[in-house]
């Protein structure tokens, strides 16, 4: 490990030295690569630099504890020794979590479909609170929420919806999300008061770069174009703006209404679709590699129960991670933070113990 830290550390002092050129400065797409090998070291060299400078305070402790004779002294010596060796145990523990594999899609922007599930009216409506939930949560980060394609239901529910989320670091924080979410309450139109049990489930892929090859090939594809249904802004509802895109090899079916253009609309179409496809493949290797699977939180499966949001007891129970919270009206209203946290902070042990087993 500290061979490669060694590396990094040079490597870093290298990049540092190659942006103080005048030739990186003029080299626009040099510069950015550069700047962003510099951002994602920084972490790592800082840790390591203060592990090194733990590391000599220790050495030093050590030979001024076999000099000095007196006792308080002494005491006081071993008190900063057991302070600097505790504190280098933590930093050796950050270290490894930082050289962990990086997910290469955490840098990016996600595209998150939301479906009811079983419970019928319930679950649409249940799917429009998370929806609503999300989206204060990215507002909470500053990221961006676009809606690319919804379907609604009279009362206010969805029964599907899709959007996109824009902003550094989404994906590795909403990947998480993905499973079923289960609401257990008593439906505003239940006059006995029993709870019913919905579902909903909840699909987060990341955004596909360009230089990602995912080929759709033309044979392969039916476009159709229609009115826009639901509701709408002047024009929407009177065009043929509204495009649906099957691709027949997996039978994936999507739809974009929400611009008025059609070209716009076509576009987050196939924006999606390429998402569907690239997540579909990711999904493909991570059940050909079953350590990286159980290196993962949950399984992985899209038809894995996540999460239960019990009204009735004002509880959220994440199952993966065995963490209940009784503060379901904040997390509702996107405080969901502590709940990523405690995901990442799994995902990260889990993945540092199988790493211990290797080594």
């Amino acid at each position: 490990m500290f061979d490669r830290l060694e590396d990094l550390l040079i490597r870093f002092e290298e990049i540092l030295s190659e942006l103080g050129e005048p030739t990186v400065a003029n080299n626009q797409e040099r510069f950015r690569a550069l700047m962003k090998e510099q951002s994602d070291l920084t972490p790592i060299v800082e840790a390591y630099k203060e592990y090194k400078k733990n590391r000599q305070d220790i050495e030093d402790s050590l030979a001024m504890l076999e000099e000095e004779s007196e006792e308080e002294m002494r005491d006081m010596l071993k008190e900063e020794l057991n302070a600097a060796k505790k504190r280098a145990e933590e930093l050796e523990n950050e270290l490894k979590i930082l050289l962990l594999p990086k997910d290469p899609n955490d840098d990016k922007n996600v595209i998150v479909e939301i479906r009811a599930g079983a419970g019928g009216d319930e679950a649409a409506l249940f799917a429009a609170e998370v929806y609503r939930l999300y989206v204060h949560y990215a507002e909470s980060q500053r990221w961006k929420v676009e809606t690319m394609n919804v379907d609604e239901i009279g009362i206010g529910g969805m029964k599907e919806v899709n959007f996109m989320i824009t902003g550094q670091g989404a994906y590795s924080r909403l990947k998480y999300e993905s499973g079923v979410h289960r609401v257990q309450r008593v439906p505003e139109t239940e006059s006995g008061g029993r709870i019913h049990t919905s579902t909903i489930s909840v699909a987060v892929m990341p955004e596909v770069d360009e230089d990602i090859d995912i080929v759709i090939e033309d044979k392969d594809i039916r476009i159709d174009v229609m009115r826009a249904s639901g509701n709408g802004g002047q024009c929407v509802n009177t065009t043929d703006s509204a495009v649906r895109l099957t691709h027949y090899p997996t039978g994936i079916v999507v739809y974009s209404q929400t611009e008025k253009s059609q070209l716009q609309n076509k576009a987050k179409a196939f924006a999606l679709l390429k998402a569907k496809l690239y997540d579909m493949e990711q999904q493909q290797r991570h059940d050909a590699e079953a350590e990286l699977r159980r290196s993962q939180i949950g399984t992985g499966d899209r038809s894995e129960k996540i999460r239960t949001y019990n009204f009735p007891q004002g509880r959220v129970t994440d199952h993966r991670i065995n963490l209940t919270l009784y503060k379901l009206d904040k997390i509702m209203d996107g405080d969901i933070q502590e709940i990523i946290d405690a995901c990442i902070a799994a995902d990260q042990a889990r993945k540092l113990c199988i790493l211990n087993q290797q080594a």
